[in-house]
């Protein structure tokens, strides 16, 4: 069977499993410091008990990283990647090590905001980072599987660093200890995973550049020129522009979805007042959404045998929906936990798909700006996701009116994006010019690769 050849080719793969590796390793850290900041910000007693107030803490998390991300992508694209992950697990460390000495200090308050902000902005730098170097260390034939594999076992990784946050919450007298517990243990975890990385060469994850002289101050320079290139490139290849946007566009659904979980944990199936029984709940949701991910690896590769990842794209977007039309029934523990499971499973399934499709139709010379446009997409829509739910969600996080829009809009974007790959033969269109900024070690244009991967 072809997935059992594929995985046994990837499971000898040494810098394929240090790559895993360190996703692992910093995924479990991730998952720990998240669950401290949903305890901070979303399940204190006197916090974020509003549609408003949730909406808030999304945005300050996320919006300050999409404005800033697109300075990061040309420099994956031109550092070393190794090194990028060793230098960046190191600082990311330091600073959560930082945020935790702050909170036993001085509380809550706005520097740990500003911690958090820069904690947050490397970690889904780093996540680019790691999805641009994972063709280096992967053979096309390979990738869709990889892909599988990788982001998902991450994400429960990041679950495992919950749960296991949680129980020091709840194991943890009140007080500094119980705040900081999770994120004194994740710094661990970062210096760890910098270690781990280690064990790939340094030219072992790319990118592939003949050039690499230029300084961070002239690479930074031409930031804007290599970002509208990539616009500009993405754009005319056609697949992975058009599948960036559709993700984009599902992306506000999930934003949607995240916030009427947050809300209906702490508002409608647990009692306002008790924000630790309201942070179970939330982890009993997310917790669904995790394992459907985890059904998603399973389901993607089997699918890969048999359609092309853009049909597999259209299929977890609209098979998503039957998830969300149980949330559409009602706002029963038992129901939302079925339709946020069948929900995630989509959400997940769709995404590997994309990266694949992102992955093997766009050149090297690319993949670290388009990894970074397509994180700074998602973070504006579950943005934009915010804004519009402090319009149209109430506090308790459920509306069946809200919900039922939200199925329509995912089966619009999947027949939309059907529409548009039919219209391109469901193949990358060549293009004709090459990046400015550099070409591979032999002379030859880059681009020529990705012609070949359509």
């Amino acid at each position: 069977m072809r997935l059992i050849s594929d995985l046994t080719g990837l499971a000898t793969t040494r810098d394929f499993r240090t790559l895993l590796a360190v996703r692992l390793v910093s995924q479990t850290g991730d998952g720990m410091v998240q669950v401290g900041l949903a305890s901070l910000f979303f399940f204190q007693p006197q916090n974020m008990t509003t549609a408003t107030g949730v909406a808030a803490a999304v945005v300050v998390m996320l919006l300050p990283f999409s404005v800033v991300g697109p300075l990061t992508g040309p420099l994956i694209d031109r550092w070393r990647r190794r090194q990028t992950l060793v230098v960046g697990n190191l600082l990311r460390a330091a600073i959560i090590g930082v945020t935790a000495a702050v909170l036993n200090t001085t509380g809550v308050g706005p520097v740990i905001y500003v911690l958090v902000l820069v904690a947050l902005g490397i970690n889904r730098f780093l996540l680019s980072v790691l999805s641009a170097g994972l063709p280096q260390v992967v053979d096309r034939e390979r990738l869709l599987v990889a892909n599988s594999i990788v982001p998902t076992l991450g994400g429960a990784a990041a679950a495992l660093g919950a749960v296991i946050g949680f129980c020091l919450r709840v194991l943890l007298p009140d007080g500094a200890a119980q705040d900081t517990a999770s994120l004194v243990v994740a710094t661990g975890l970062y210096c760890l995973a910098a270690v781990v990385v280690l064990r790939i060469g340094v030219e072992g994850l790319g990118p592939d550049r003949a050039d690499r002289s230029a300084s961070p101050a002239a690479a930074l320079a031409a930031t804007v020129r290599d970002l509208a290139e990539a616009v500009r490139y993405l754009s005319e290849r056609g697949t992975p522009g058009l599948a960036l946007a559709t993700m984009a566009a599902h992306r506000f659904v999930y934003g949607m979805e995240l916030i009427t979980m947050i809300l209906t944990a702490r508002n409608l199936l647990a009692d306002p007042r008790d924000a630790t029984t309201g942070l179970a709940v939330f982890g009993v949701l997310m917790g669904a959404m995790v394992a459907g991910h985890g059904l998603a690896v399973v389901l993607t590769p089997l699918a890969h045998e048999r359609v092309r990842p853009s049909t597999w794209v259209v299929l977890c977007l609209t098979g998503g929906t039957a998830g969300q039309l149980l949330l559409v029934v009602g706002h029963e523990p038992t129901v939302m936990t079925a339709g946020i499971f069948v929900f995630g499973v989509g959400v997940q399934g769709a995404k590997i798909a994309v990266d694949t499709i992102v992955q093997s139709d766009t050149a090297d010379a690319f993949r670290g700006r388009a990894f970074s446009v397509y994180d700074v997409l998602f973070n504006t829509s579950e943005c934009v996701a915010a804004g519009v739910a402090v319009l149209v969600l109430p506090d308790v996080g459920w509306s069946r009116p809200v919900q039922a829009a939200l199925v329509v809009l995912v089966w619009v974007v999947a027949l939309t994006y059907r529409w548009r790959v039919r219209l391109l033969g469901d193949r990358a269109r060549e293009v004709a010019w090459a990046p400015s900024v550099s070409s591979s070690p032999d002379g030859a244009d880059r681009l020529d690769g990705a012609a070949d991967a359509t």
